[in-house]
Order: structure tokens, then C-alpha cells, then sequence
């Protein structure tokens, strides 16, 4: 059902466009990147990377079919862009195959967040580039309250702080970097956060990407 809903121009620009903007502003990739989209949608951010002139390829990967075939109609032939359906949890590719993996709106709706973490940096290459964006509340209280409605109405989610979830990022063997508060129309308590870190292990091949902050705990812009 949101899939035959997602693409209306106003969902999109005061919904989803200010997030899709602040993730093309953070990417900051070298030449001839490789992007994995988790939770892709529609395909509107895969379209704009597309687009992008230092992007090599763009993998759109969804488990809703649904969304799936919006996007496919949205995308056409583009050369650069392709779509797999897959599950953020078991993630259908090699090992070490992205130089960056960005996933907006969706790791909310993960029901396992530390397996599709896990599968996250297994599929980036070392110092690779994550970019997570959602909806992360400043109280806890809030979160929680937010959860237990939806589980109530049986849609399950997951919601927190930005600083738990940069403690659950760094967890699962990335580095942050910064976290960003991005504006937007509807929910002003309820505005998402944009988390970038990289893969921990190898910081010489983060190069391509941009500098690694020096300090130890993430930078939050609020």
C-alpha cells in the first residue's frame, strides 16, 4: 500500500527530499564509486546517484517487491543503476564489494538492526562509507513511546537516540564520524538524524572518501 503512495511530490519533498539531499551532500565519494542502497524504495535516491558524476554503479535492494517494481519502472535502462531484492540481514553479495552503503528510512523497520549492521560492513570495502538516516528522537522516553504504539497496532519499529545509535553503529566494528540533525516539515520531535561512519579496520583505504575526524567520540550537529 505506502508503495503506490511514496512517490506523491508532496510525501516526497517534505518527507524524503531533505533526507536524500543531506545524504548527496555527505557522500563526498572519489571517482568511480560503488553505492549500495539498503531499503531503496522507489528508487528516487538510486535515480539522483545515478546521476551523480563520480558514481561508477548504484545497487537498489529492497525486500518489498512492490517497491521494487516502482522503482524498476522509474529507472528504466539506466546503465549505472541496478535492483536486487534481498533482505538487509542476509544481504546477497560478496564480501567487500561497495565503497560506500547508505540506507534512509528504512533501518527502523530491520528486525534484527545488529545482523543488518553486521551485513552493512561485511559487504563495504575497509574504510568503506556507511550513511544511515532516521527518524531519532532527542528523549528516550519519546522513543519508546512511539514503539510501543506501533507494536500495539501490530507495525513493529525500532527508534532511539542518536547517541544509542551511534553506540550500536560503532558496536557492530564501524567509526563515526558525525551525526546530523536534518530539518523537515512534518514531525518536529521526530526528526531524523543522518549517522555517517566508516568501516573500522583499514583507515589507509578511507582516502577516496575523505578525511577521518581525529577525535575517538562521534561529532553530533544538532
Amino acid at each position: 500500500m505506502w508503495s503506490s503512495i511514496y512517490d506523491f511530490p508532496l510525501v516526497q519533498r517534505a518527507t524524503y527530499r531533505p533526507i536524500h539531499d543531506a545524504v548527496l551532500r555527505a557522500l563526498a565519494t572519489g571517482p568511480g564509486a560503488r553505492i549500495l542502497d539498503v531499503g531503496c524504495g522507489t528508487g528516487l535516491l538510486a535515480q539522483r546517484l545515478a546521476g551523480e558524476p563520480s558514481v561508477q554503479s548504484v545497487v537498489g535492494c529492497d525486500f518489498s517487491s512492490g517497491m521494487l517494481a516502482h522503482a524498476a519502472a522509474r529507472l528504466g535502462g539506466a546503465a549505472k543503476a541496478a535492483l536486487v531484492r534481498g533482505d538487509a540481514a542476509r544481504l546477497p553479495f560478496a564480501d567487500g564489494v561497495f565503497d560506500a552503503v547508505i540506507s534512509t528510512e528504512a533501518f527502523h523497520w530491520f528486525p534484527d538492526q545488529e545482523a543488518a549492521l553486521r551485513e552493512l560492513r561485511r559487504v563495504l570495502r575497509p574504510g568503506g562509507r556507511l550513511l544511515l538516516a532516521l527518524v531519532s528522537p532527542p528523549f528516550e522516553f519519546l522513543a519508546g513511546a512511539v514503539e510501543l504504539g506501533m507494536s500495539l497496532v501490530g507495525q513493529p519499529l525500532w527508534w532511539t537516540t542518536p547517541r544509542r545509535l551511534a553506540a550500536r553503529v560503532e558496536a557492530a566494528g564501524f567509526q563515526v564520524e558525525n551525526q546530523r540533525r536534518i530539518f523537515r516539515i512534518p514531525g518536529f520531535l521526530l526528526l531524523p538524524t543522518l549517522t555517517v561512519a566508516h568501516r573500522r579496520g583499514d583507515t589507509a583505504a578511507f582516502g577516496a572518501l575523505g578525511s577521518i575526524p581525529s577525535e575517538s567520540s562521534p561529532r553530533v550537529v544538532v
